[in-house]
């Protein structure tokens, strides 16, 4: 008998909808087949099921069975084809009767004692299976609160086979599972840092906030113990609340490779990734046999803080400039192309000499000018042109260090983020655009219009600083977030002005 049921597979982060059809062989005994291009795991999900049958009190079948996966063309990966594979056995062979079968998605990994065990990217299929017109989805118990967060189709968590088999022959009845996602994100979007624990930097925490209110790129240059990483920890804290819909997205990144967290079904606060400099290309951007995201696409939406930059190796920090630019990596092999979604704000660190204290006032650098050089050498020039803001953090003193008087705090520099955006959000519309640092060059000229004395400035730190075109529109559009924070109509002298400041890498040592 021929049993056809639906499940989902994940290409990349993207869900596709794989039909299972199941034929039970009237004789023979010919070991079980999967065929429809299944990896390792897929196929050894033969023993599993018949373990999880036998152990569940149903008769496996004594006969061949030929288990395939269709559409054939497409790579199927992962446990979660057991439950529904087993589910066909059953229905093969008339142990379990149901109408329900077309419109119901079935995802899940099966125990050998008949449990179903969570399985990644849930979110995903659900999505999926939303947008293909089904309207029920059966998934294990610990990934229906995720999969619940889709609107518009009826979730049943499951924990064993025993229990998907009965809820589909109508002999168990299951309570749809619902989420109240106001109340998730009440709950889960919290910081435990505040950069009022930050004392003194009240020139670093101005560039910080103009990152943040225009979503500009940033580099921190200090000797060690200046405190890069305390600041760069706590800037994702000043950034305005995710919407839905941007955690959704990110939410679909970290399902599919299993780090959302158990029984965490949402994203409520912006991410923030802090890879190691050890870090090789894949790990950043994504790849692997079966590609899945790198530490760019962990980073959507939020923050990938980049600590000890120039010690990353050279090659790895140039896989990064195009992302920077286009706010996706492309991940290409031989057969297919998949796509990861990478719109982040850069942070970086470094030292600004390779014992740390060149320029210092408390301690003496002991490097000379050739090696200085060959240092800042490490960063090539068209990926410091696209970084927005180049700020030195200097050493803190002790008198500031032990002062007890008032900080700013979080809160206060995330309203003036908020307000900035929304001046940004009124002047871009509904489009691509949310912010000033995603500005094209058109946009920048009908944007950023200077009168005379804005334009000698601009004009003479052109020629000063030898910048580039791409380098003089990065400065308008951090004079633009300028004079947003200051909710100026127009850009002022004054403006870009502070915005040719933050070009500290394109002055000569």
């Amino acid at each position: 008998m021929l049993a056809r049921l639906h499940s989902v597979t994940l290409e990349g982060i993207e869900g596709i909808v794989c039909e299972v059809e199941v034929d039970i062989a009237r004789g023979g005994f010919e070991k079980s087949i999967i065929v429809g291009l299944p990896d390792a795991a897929v196929k050894e999900s033969i023993e599993r099921v018949r373990s999880a049958i036998i152990n569940s009190g149903y008769s496996h079948p004594k006969t061949a069975s030929l288990i395939n996966l269709a559409p054939a063309d497409v790579k199927k990966a992962g446990p979660a084809f057991d439950l529904p594979i087993a589910l066909g056995m059953l229905i093969g062979q008339g142990a379990v009767l149901s109408s329900a079968l077309n419109n119901t998605i079935i995802v899940g990994e099966l125990a050998l004692d008949g449990r179903v065990r969570p399985v990644n990217g849930v979110l995903s299929m659900a999505m999926t299976a939303a947008s293909d017109g089904f309207n029920q989805m059966i998934v294990p118990l610990e990934n229906a609160q995720e999969a619940a967060v889709v609107a518009d189709i009826e979730v049943f968590g499951v924990g064993s086979l025993a229990q998907a088999a009965g809820f589909l022959s109508g002999q168990l009845e299951l309570e749809t599972t619902t989420v109240d996602i106001d109340e998730l994100f009440n709950v889960s979007s919290n910081y435990e840092v505040d950069f009022s624990d930050v004392k003194g930097q009240e020139n670093v925490k101005r560039a910080l906030t103009i990152a943040a209110a225009g979503g500009h790129n940033i580099m921190m240059i200090g000797p060690p113990g200046a405190g890069k990483t305390m600041l760069a920890q706590r800037l994702v804290t000043i950034l305005p609340p995710l919407s839905l819909e941007e955690s959704l997205e990110t939410t679909r990144v970290y399902s599919s490779v299993g780090l959302l967290g158990k029984n965490k079904s949402l994203l409520a606060t912006r991410p923030m990734r802090m890879p190691h400099h050890t870090a090789s290309g894949p790990a950043l951007i994504g790849g692997g046999t079966m590609p899945r995201p790198g530490e760019l696409s962990l980073a959507h939406f939020g923050l990938l803080f980049l600590d000890e930059f120039v010690e990353f190796p050279r090659h790895v920090l140039e896989m990064i400039r195009q992302p920077l630019e286009d706010g996706f990596v492309i991940v290409s092999r031989a057969k297919k192309t998949i796509r990861f979604p990478a719109r982040f704000m850069l942070i970086a660190a470094m030292n600004p000499c390779p014992c740390g204290y060149f320029g210092s006032d408390s301690r003496r650098c002991q490097c000379t000018p050739g090696k200085i050089a060959r240092y800042m050498s490490k960063v090539s020039g068209p990926l410091v042109d696209r970084i927005d803001i180049h700020i030195d953090v200097p050493a803190i003193s002790f008198r500031k260090l032990r002062s007890k008087a008032g900080r700013l705090d979080s809160a206060a520099m995330r309203q003036n983020v908020i307000t900035a955006r929304g001046i940004q959000a009124g002047r871009f519309g509904n489009g691509a655009i949310l912010t000033n640092a995603r500005m094209s060059h058109k946009q920048v000229e009908k944007f950023c219009t200077l009168d005379a004395a804005g334009e000698l400035i601009l004009k003479q730190a052109m020629i000063e600083f030898g910048l580039s075109a791409r380098a003089h529109d990065k400065v308008c559009k951090v004079a633009r977030t300028i004079a947003d924070l200051c909710a100026e109509e127009n850009i002022q002298p004054e403006h870009i002005a502070e915005a040719v400041s933050y070009r500290r890498l394109d002055r000569k040592l």
